[in-house]
């Protein structure tokens, strides 16, 4: 097979994944996870069911792709080299709400919001495959950031939540709780560059190379 078909076949797969995903969130909003169907997915995606099932065997599978597709980020995945911190938390954290404000991000959490009594290993894949890697990358960063100096943090894991939680506080949940509710680019902006001061003022070390005005 040549290059061109097979690339052609690739793109062909990729489009029916992306509405077969599509489709299962719609419907698991719609109906709710237990009541929504493969079959009914492959309906509303307009694939048949034999190329559902080759992709996703399984409705479980089908809502880890969910996750996956939510929290998969556009930009470079590389962290930033540890240096000047607010530098690379500026990076981190424009990411961090850029998939904050994706739709698929608050579809994501309605479903698991609404089924988590009945379906309580829906919010722990969510948590695993989603927030849990992001939150590690920051974790990581902050980490050798400590070791190169230019900050100093006993407790990266708390440092983490702090700055992760100061962005979602206002970007994200009140947008999934207050209908109508809207974030401009130039607050987003604002209040990850406020983060980043926040973190630095508390954390860098005076010296470092590092500085608080920002």
């Amino acid at each position: 097979m040549s290059s061109s078909a097979t690339t052609y076949h690739q793109r062909v797969a990729q489009q029916k994944r992306t509405a077969i995903v599509t489709a299962a969130t719609e419907l698991f909003l719609e109906l709710g996870y237990d009541r929504t169907s493969l079959a009914r997915i492959a309906e509303r995606s307009g694939v048949s069911r034999a190329t559902l099932f080759k992709q996703f065997s399984t409705k479980a599978g089908l809502f880890d792709a969910i996750v996956t597709e939510a929290w998969s980020a556009t930009d470079e995945q590389e962290p930033p080299p540890a240096g000047d911190v607010a530098d690379g938390l500026g990076i981190l954290g424009r990411r961090y709400a850029e998939l904050l404000g994706r739709g698929q991000m608050t579809d994501l959490f309605r479903i698991v919001i609404a089924e988590m009594p009945r379906f309580p290993e829906l919010a722990r894949a969510q948590f695993a495959q989603g927030k849990l890697p992001y939150f590690e990358s920051v974790q990581r960063y902050l980490s050798a950031s400590h070791e190169a100096g230019t900050v100093r943090i006993e407790d990266t894991e708390l440092a983490a939540t702090q700055f992760l939680g100061m962005i979602a506080h206002y970007v994200f949940w009140p947008t999934l709780l207050v209908p109508g509710w809207e974030v401009g680019a130039d607050r987003v902006a604002q209040v990850v560059e406020e983060a980043v001061r926040t973190i630095v003022a508390r954390y860098a070390v005076p010296g470092s190379g590092t500085s608080t005005e920002r």
